[in-house]
């Protein structure tokens, strides 16, 4: 099945080749027989616009989307826009996966040691129908309550968890250990499945 998958990204990250590695993989195998997914993540013209006008633009590529894949590398888990992503992406019960990306070769053909998994710093209880999430303070360092929203409004499969970090429920891979450019779409119908799409 063709799944439709935001890319979340640090821009630097863009800058080094090393977000387009993953991002454009399935179009140098197509066949028939082939997974084919549909990127709806957004470019960082962004930069620019306000912090609403983000906000909307986020929202918008994250409307009729199943997965939402954090690609990751030295610095992506504090970039405050992965972060709102992230969230956001939780809240719509897209299936969530993070892919390590500093494994693969940049512009100078260097690699780097991998950086902290984003799914770290978010924190969730399940009690009472609800969810609350919490999010990790790098300024602080100190976990601040985010919000609470009803359980019945996600459709994840928990795997018995009632808490904990979200690297507890969804997956982290690394692109070339883990074979990304093979497994890629493997992984992606496996978070949609763990999101109930």
């Amino acid at each position: 099945m063709a799944r439709k998958v935001f890319f979340s990204f640090q821009y630097k990250d863009v800058a080094s080749f090393r977000t387009n590695a993953v991002r454009n993989s399935w179009v140098t195998k197509r066949s028939e027989d082939d997974f084919i997914f549909y990127d709806s993540s957004l470019w960082e013209q962004v930069k620019k616009e306000s912090t609403i006008a983000i906000k909307r633009m986020i929202n918008s590529g994250l409307r009729n989307t199943s997965v939402t894949a954090i690609l990751t590398g030295s610095e992506t888990y504090a970039r405050p826009w992965v972060r709102y992503e992230i969230l956001e992406s939780f809240k719509r019960s897209n299936g969530l996966i993070n892919i390590h990306i500093n494994s693969i070769p940049d512009k100078n053909k260097l690699t780097f040691a991998k950086g902290p998994n984003p799914l770290d710093f978010f924190y969730f209880r399940i009690e009472n129908a609800k969810i609350h999430l919490w999010e990790w303070d790098v300024v602080s360092g100190d976990w601040k309550f985010k919000e609470s929203i009803n359980k019945s409004d996600v459709n994840y499969k928990f795997k018995n968890i009632s808490e904990g970090k979200f690297s507890m429920v969804f997956d982290s891979y690394d692109w070339v250990v883990d074979g990304g450019y093979n497994n890629f779409s493997t992984w992606t119908e496996r978070a949609a499945v763990l999101g109930g799409k």
